[in-house]
């Protein structure tokens, strides 16, 4: 069955229309401050979970207590190159 030339012209517009929305649509997805924006969004959403805020504070413990891991083994060998240096020092020459 033939197709009636204004059908075929009212389907090219409604088509046109579709992709110019379609279009408008990704130019407003990828503009910089929207994807920034649904990056915050997300983000936030991810650390309201128990589950991330239990991970993120184990994480924060690790660190804490490598940093007071290091300091307490920084003054030891400081101390133990000190008491090196005093025992040298009273050292007698022959």
């Amino acid at each position: 069955m033939a197709r009636n030339i204004d059908d075929i012209q009212r389907e090219i517009e409604r088509t046109r229309r579709q992709l110019a929305s379609t279009l408008d649509e990704l130019a407003d997805r990828t503009k910089p401050q929207n994807l920034m924006d649904d990056a915050k969004r997300q983000a936030n959403n991810r650390l309201q979970d128990p589950n991330v805020q239990k991970i993120l504070a184990g994480v924060g413990a690790l660190v804490v207590g490598g940093i007071v891991f290091a300091v307490f083994r920084s003054r030891k060998k400081s101390n133990d190159l000190k008491e090196i240096q005093r025992m040298l020092s009273e050292r007698v020459l022959p």
